[in-house]
């Protein structure tokens, strides 16, 4: 049986035990999307469920933690943050190969192309805004209230993020890329001073990880948590912002070159100000540093990918067109870089 294939007998038998009011027969079917996690939608007696997994394979340290994702989607529920309901957190891996948790299936739209061709421009503007609002929220939510006090180290979150993801590059590394060895070099020696700042961030809060309302321009569900932690809120809306730049393309398409404000699609500027309205801030320095990282650290994620891959335990069988993109998120970076020494 593929590694990726779900016993769907003996996965019923432990749910039907497990979940109350969950009842009949199974039947899984893994989602495309995705590239780290598998996710299955279930068709039971009792009605839709999705499963989310680590994948099967030797796994890099700290990744692909699940049951990280369980938890704060679980102290969410009962914030202004729209995720979706948890039902069961299972570690025990003798039960399909692998730790897993099931969750409600939130129906709705996932948009896929940052220039939202099937909208107008009023819903694409009400759109980037309602992803703006939906961050704000997130980083107000009041941590120790919700039980996730200890869900990260606060502080040096930066420093901290940037020794993570070096070594978790070069443990997966397959290359030399030197542009990406360029960006390792100046991230430490550009840090900002910690502005104490922390809050809870989501670590891959983009366009297509999040459910819209079929009806009206709202989101309903804010998905895959998994680098979710107590860090710096700009990571989030930088990383949120280099959809802006990223080219077109089919692997995590982004806006650059578009005419965003023939779309109504908001400028990065405007974006900022919505986010510092909303935040209650006034501006935000030192905005160079947090794309450059953000560039750096997908980087760092889609070289695990390419590895996975290579291995041939990856998620997808897009990992490798993910994977192409080390080196062009490299040259982004070094982009970033460079108008900032021109200034």
């Amino acid at each position: 049986m593929d590694a990726l294939q779900l016993d769907d007998a003996t996965l019923a038998i432990y749910l039907n035990d497990t979940i109350p009011g969950f009842n009949g027969f199974v039947t899984s079917k893994k989602f495309s999307g995705g590239q780290s996690n598998p996710t299955y939608l279930l068709n039971t007696d009792s009605g839709e469920y999705v499963l989310r997994r680590k994948p099967p394979g030797q796994l890099l340290k700290s990744a692909h933690a699940v049951e990280r994702e369980y938890r704060v989607m679980r102290a969410l529920a009962v914030t202004g943050v729209p995720v979706p309901r948890t039902f069961h957190l299972c570690s025990d891996e003798s039960v399909i190969g692998s730790v897993f948790f099931i969750m409600e299936y939130v129906r709705g739209r996932i948009y896929w192309d940052p220039a939202l061709p099937e909208s107008n421009n009023s819903q694409r503007h009400a759109i980037y805004l309602e992803m703006c609002r939906v961050l704000a929220a997130l980083h107000q939510v009041d941590i120790d209230a919700v039980g996730l006090t200890d869900f990260g180290r606060p502080g040096d979150y930066f420093a901290r993020q940037i020794n993570r993801w070096t070594q978790q590059y070069f443990a997966s590394q397959t290359e030399k890329i030197v542009e990406m060895e360029a960006v390792i070099d100046w991230l430490p020696a550009n840090l900002p001073h910690d502005d104490g700042r922390v809050s809870l961030v989501h670590g891959d809060y983009r366009l297509d990880n999040m459910i819209f309302d079929t009806a009206e321009t709202r989101i309903v569900a804010l998905l895959d948590w998994e680098l979710s932690t107590i860090g710096h809120p700009l990571a989030d809306l930088a990383y949120q912002c280099m959809q802006l730049r990223m080219d077109p393309g089919r692997y995590l398409p982004g806006l650059n070159g578009v005419d965003r404000a023939s779309l109504g699609i908001p400028s990065e500027q405007e974006y900022l100000a919505q986010y510092c309205q909303h935040c209650g801030l006034e501006r935000i320095n030192n905005w160079p540093f947090y794309l450059v990282f953000g560039f750096f650290r997908m980087a760092a994620i889609l070289q695990g990918i390419k590895k996975r891959a290579i291995e041939g335990n990856a998620s997808s069988a897009a990992a490798l067109g993910y994977a192409s993109l080390v080196r062009p998120l490299a040259e982004k970076a070094l982009a970033v870089m460079r108008d900032e020494s021109d200034h």
